[in-house]
């Protein structure tokens, strides 16, 4: 491309504008220039000459810088340019990080501003550059890298403040998630936990019917219930033992707790304080109180020549040491009490127990009266005409 006289580079070819010191290179884009470049309307001014490395035309722009502003060429391909040629060693630039932009390993384009171009003095020639072509598409590139980086420092000092609103977002999304998926963040869906249940008390206990076959035969081995209950009275003491049959599937411990509380009630036969009864589960006591199925209980009650077979009941088997506790009346109870398994169950004890005191049976004499504890009362209450009232206590009164 043609120079003209003053120096002046041709029309078109684009000018480096710019505050930053002046560094020439040699062979630069503009031929050698010794000194400083002319100003215009003032004759070139020769320089000591720079040794240069190829042969070529002493003047004018050199051929790769032509071709990287060709109209068809995009500056952004990658392509190798067509030589380079070795420059003696410069001072480092201090500005290189934004002015110099080169090729880069893999083949992309860089710019880079020539220092020896032009100076800050040198007054602009010729028309504006046209955008169309390699040369707009060069400064548009530019002007893109500019609005990427403007975007990068504007998106790192957001990051940087918390500003982005990713906190926001992340801490949004946290409590959506918890939302839907921890109960303990909604309380209101929360199921209302069931009320505790209180156990029951022992009349509540002592009140209810359990399941236990009327022919049931059980293995005839006792366990005794551990544990002792003082005798609470000062009268004549007697001790005892609780033994419950095997696999009865009974509450052994509401039985013995039942024999302790009624025989030392003042109802009972520690009335007035003549007698007081103690639980004790080891050693020799003076009778044993068994919980046994109808057929094991037949068995004992038949060694003292008692027959509880008929009518399904129990006995004071006199010539052993036990007094037998038919499982089936303790656990259904007797037509004459009906659902009042509570004191008929007072009564199985307290008659029983008064056979071992030497009391025998007894009825009532008139109607309306209170059956005695020692009257039969599983197998009747009523008896020759004489209506009686049901009664577990030997004295009612207290």
């Amino acid at each position: 491309m043609p120079r003209f006289s003053d120096g002046t580079p041709a029309h078109g070819v684009p000018r480096v504008r710019g505050g930053h010191p002046e560094q020439r290179e040699t062979g630069g884009g503009w031929g050698e220039l010794g000194g400083r470049p002319a100003a215009p309307g003032e004759p070139a001014r020769p320089g000591p000459p720079l040794p240069r490395q190829r042969q070529g035309p002493p003047q004018g722009p050199r051929q790769e810088y032509l071709d990287a502003f060709a109209g068809d060429d995009d500056v952004f391909a990658a392509r190798r340019p067509p030589y380079r040629t070795a420059a003696p060693a410069q001072p480092a630039d201090p500005y290189s990080s934004v002015t110099d932009w080169s090729a880069d390993d893999d083949g992309g384009t860089t710019l880079a501003t020539d220092a020896g171009a032009g100076g800050d003095d040198a007054p602009p020639t010729g028309e504006p550059a046209s955008d169309k072509g390699g040369k707009g598409r060069a400064f548009t590139g530019v002007a893109a890298a500019a609005v990427t980086t403007v975007l990068a420092i504007v998106v790192a000092g957001q990051v940087a403040d918390g500003s982005d609103g990713s906190g926001t977002r992340s801490q949004s999304a946290a409590g959506q998630a918890r939302d839907t998926r921890d109960p303990s963040s909604r309380t209101d869906e929360l199921p209302t936990p069931p009320a505790p249940v209180a156990p029951l008390t022992y009349e509540q206990k002592m009140g209810k019917k359990y399941p236990l076959g009327a022919d049931l035969k059980g293995s005839g081995r006792f366990d005794a219930i551990p544990g002792i209950a003082k005798a609470p009275g000062t009268g004549q003491k007697y001790t005892y033992r609780v033994d419950v049959e095997q696999g009865l599937d009974l509450d052994g411990e509401l039985f013995a707790e039942a024999v302790q509380k009624t025989l030392n009630d003042q109802r009972s036969w520690a009335h007035n304080g003549a007698r007081t009864f103690e639980r004790i589960h080891s050693g020799r006591p003076d009778f044993v109180i068994t919980l046994a199925s109808p057929g094991t209980t037949a068995d004992w009650c038949a060694k003292s020549g008692l027959d509880t077979t008929e009518d399904n009941v129990s006995c004071d088997s006199a010539a052993t040491e036990r007094v037998m506790i038919n499982a089936y009346r303790w656990a259904q109870g007797a037509k004459p009490y009906g659902d009042a398994i509570l004191p008929y169950r007072q009564m199985l004890i307290n008659h029983e127990v008064g056979h071992r005191l030497g009391h025998n049976h007894v009825t009532c004499d008139k109607d309306g009266e209170l059956a005695p504890v020692m009257q039969q009362q599983t197998k009747f209450i009523d008896h020759d005409g004489i209506d009686c009232r049901p009664n577990p206590w030997a004295y009612p009164n207290g």
